[in-house]
């Protein structure tokens, strides 16, 4: 790959993912847990465009309603990467246009930034390897490399230790419940389940899904009573499941047209995506084009 920045404008797409088993299986004295979960991509996505800059400056063209700018993930990646300049006058103008809930679970935030580590990498030229980039973005969030490898993958540790799967890829109905999730209220909670035997990523994929579970659903369901209902509707369907620690969770269901039927009533009631499946993220795709 060239070292030479690209011109750009840059548009990528920034998938989701979701958490098709997480298992808590620990935590550290630095008050992290440690997990196995199965990170599946689906084709919901936001989409970033990156324009190149000659003043050195990271900019947004518009502030992402609630989110500080010093905050914000994409910025943060894009100031992560200011050390592997060649030239101090390379600068970025972000744009997002998002459709991923923030806080909903689906690694929303976590793709952004990866999609700017990778975007910049070929914006400003950089040559930087998946692995560093990867190495760059844990810092930013566990869900960051694993979006930076742009591949359906087993995780373990705190979800940076990834091992790339070849999932199925059915068609999923996602539904949030108009709630929004503290993550560190769930794994804070004393009545979390943190001691879940660990399984090796073979015995895992030979259960199949309707082994999977998700160990933070309980303590989610008893927080969040909409979620619990939400599930609840659902279920009527098929079986479903919180991904990561929610707010949003999703079913399974062998084609399109069933999932669609059942996202037509949910959307009565929910805001609602049908989605399918993926194994390579549609970001690693355009890049390798």
């Amino acid at each position: 790959m060239s070292n030479a920045p690209t011109p750009g404008p840059l548009t990528l797409l920034a998938p989701a993912k979701l958490n098709r088993l997480l298992h808590i299986t620990g935590r550290r004295e630095d008050g992290y847990h440690t997990l196995q979960t199965l990170f599946q991509l689906v084709d919901l996505t936001d989409s970033i465009t990156l324009t190149l800059r000659d003043d050195g400056e990271i900019t947004l063209s518009k502030p992402v309603e609630g989110v500080p700018f010093d905050d914000n993930l994409m910025v943060r990646a894009a100031r992560k990467l200011y050390p592997y300049r060649r030239d101090s006058r390379l600068g970025v103008t972000l744009a997002i246009d998002k459709c991923l809930p923030m806080g909903g679970g689906l690694g929303g935030g976590s793709s952004n930034a990866a999609t700017v580590l990778l975007g910049l990498n070929r914006l400003w030229g950089l040559g930087l390897s998946n692995e560093r980039l990867a190495d760059i973005g844990l810092a930013l969030g566990a869900d960051v490399p694993v979006f930076v490898h742009g591949h359906s993958a087993w995780a373990e540790g705190v979800g940076e230790r990834l091992t790339p799967v070849t999932l199925d890829t059915p068609w999923f109905v996602v539904i949030h419940p108009g709630v929004s999730v503290s993550t560190p209220a769930i794994f804070q909670d004393p009545e979390l389940t943190r001691a879940s035997r660990p399984i090796t990523m073979a015995r895992a994929l030979q259960g199949g899904a309707a082994t999977w579970r998700n160990d933070c659903e309980d303590t989610v369901k008893k927080r969040y009573p909409p979620i619990a209902c939400a599930l609840e509707w659902l279920e009527q369907f098929a079986p479903a499941r919180v991904t990561g620690t929610g707010a949003c969770l999703f079913a399974t269901f062998a084609n399109e047209d069933a999932a669609r039927s059942v996202a037509d009533q949910a959307g009565q009631r929910y805001k609602t995506w049908v989605a399918r499946g993926l194994n390579t993220s549609p970001l690693h795709d355009a890049l390798g084009r």
